[in-house]
């Protein structure tokens, strides 16, 4: 497509952003960046001059899938860019798709710029009076994704995270302050602090002191968490290592400065299996930091994500696994079945645990949780709740307290008029294993 055709326009850009939250704020800036330099972002493939294809690469099903993607922009389109972790592997998505135009790694803002400029050029007159504030987001007005650093330290032997994006990265807080202050002025009401380690924030830094607002805030999370809980919207953390200064979090939380929900992955209960993947505790001792972290903050809702089927894990680590979701009272919890990643150092363990035993314990530990949440749902049946409303589906709203991120956790269904991005009161009336029903309470 010849641009001397259209040079009446601004040249248009199409965007297929895949894999998790982090890279969805990787997709956001890059989509900025272009959005003030005048290029239009096209909604289909045809409107599209190229198509940028933000990629995952960590686990083979999230391989194939960004494969596919990038396939299917080449058929649709045929001018594609990619960009994002598989764009770690240049190789192979070179050997799969040889027609892309230009391949660049995860959190690389700069060099997609550069490539989209080489293969379509910005207009003479950047429109920068056309980009909110905020910048350009993906998802809904009302709730941000707020990224705090990027890459990871650990060597964990299931993962390649610190291969594909680097050590860690922290922000400046000043600058993360920033930005939080600009979504929360265009109207965000939950800002949700992602990155690859939440607590790990500032180490790289030394912790450095940083000025916000006339205070003096240290480079850490709980600092972090103590400025953000000024700016009076919801504030949600996940991917939070479970190291002993989060302890310090959990006074925010009760006295409501940002939202009693931590979102904590575990991995496993098995020191055995934990020691195997590289991880720090025990099932024992992350048992008597929950304790801990509810007598002090009761309403503290706790999610994490598990692995079973682990090589060298036995049935015995399995139980203490399920030993462990019943006593720590996991509110929400997602499993996977191990799969060997490649360039991992888990692939040359022993005691490879074989499929039909992965599902088995998969389906039993699914079943175990289903009973876990729905036993403590039920126990938020007759109590009020403050919901902030997502949308409207068959003609009823729906929404979540401090209990439920977006996405990954249920909901609450409204009985009532609503719109979204409002905050209201609603009693609780009913549940189930994963959602919750309730009847908004009018002001």
């Amino acid at each position: 497509m010849m641009r001397t055709l259209m040079q009446n326009q601004p040249p248009r850009v199409g965007f297929v952003s895949l894999g998790c939250s982090k890279a969805l704020v990787d997709s956001e800036q890059i989509l900025t960046r272009l959005r003030a330099e005048g290029y239009e972002i096209a909604r289909t493939y045809a409107d599209a001059e190229l198509v940028v294809v933000n990629t995952c690469g960590f686990l083979e099903s999230a391989i194939d899938e960004s494969l596919d993607a990038i396939g299917e922009a080449l058929r649709e389109n045929g001018r594609v860019i990619v960009t994002g972790c598989l764009g770690k592997r240049a190789e192979t998505v070179r050997a799969a798709h040889p027609g892309i135009l230009a391949v660049t790694g995860p959190h690389a803002t700069s060099e997609v710029i550069e490539a989209v400029h080489a293969h379509l050029p910005p207009p003479s007159h950047p429109f920068i009076s056309l980009v909110p504030p905020q910048g350009i987001k993906l998802t809904p007005p009302h709730y941000a994704y707020l990224k705090i650093s990027e890459g990871c330290n650990h060597r964990c032997s299931f993962c390649i995270i610190p291969s594909l994006r680097g050590r860690l990265a922290s922000r400046p807080l000043r600058l993360v302050m920033e930005e939080a202050e600009r979504l929360v002025a265009s109207g965000v009401r939950e800002l949700l602090v992602i990155s690859q380690d939440t607590s790990a924030y500032g180490v790289d830094l030394h912790y450095q002191p940083d000025i916000w607002r006339g205070s003096m805030y240290k480079s850490q999370i709980t600092d972090l968490a103590r400025a953000l809980g000024t700016l009076g919207a919801w504030i949600r953390l996940h991917y939070v290592y479970p190291y002993p200064h989060v302890d310090g979090l959990i006074p925010l939380m009760a006295d409501g400065l940002i939202l009693p929900y931590l979102d904590v992955p575990f991995q496993h209960a098995s020191l055995a299996v934990l020691r195997a993947m590289r991880r720090p505790a025990s099932g024992e001792d992350n048992l008597r930091r929950i304790e801990s972290w509810r007598r002090d903050c009761p309403e503290l809702t706790l999610r994490s994500t598990f692995i079973v089927g682990f090589p060298g894990e036995t049935e015995t680590d399995f139980n203490e696994l399920l030993a462990f979701l019943e006593t720590a009272e996991i509110d929400r919890a997602a499993c996977f079945q191990y799969s060997p990643v490649d360039g991992a150092t888990a692939n040359t363990l022993s005691g490879a645990v074989p499929d039909e035993i992965k599902q088995e314990r998969y389906d039993r530990f699914m079943i175990a949780q289903a009973a876990i949440s729905a036993r403590r749902l039920r126990n938020r049946v007759g109590r009020v709740a403050t919901v902030l409303v997502d949308g409207i589906a068959e003609g009823r709203a729906y929404g979540r307290s401090a209990a439920e991120a977006p996405e990954v956790d249920g909901v609450i269904h409204l009985d009532g008029p609503a719109q979204a991005g409002m905050l209201l009161q609603a009693h609780i009336t009913g549940s189930d294993d994963h959602d919750l029903w309730g009847e908004i309470r009018v002001q």
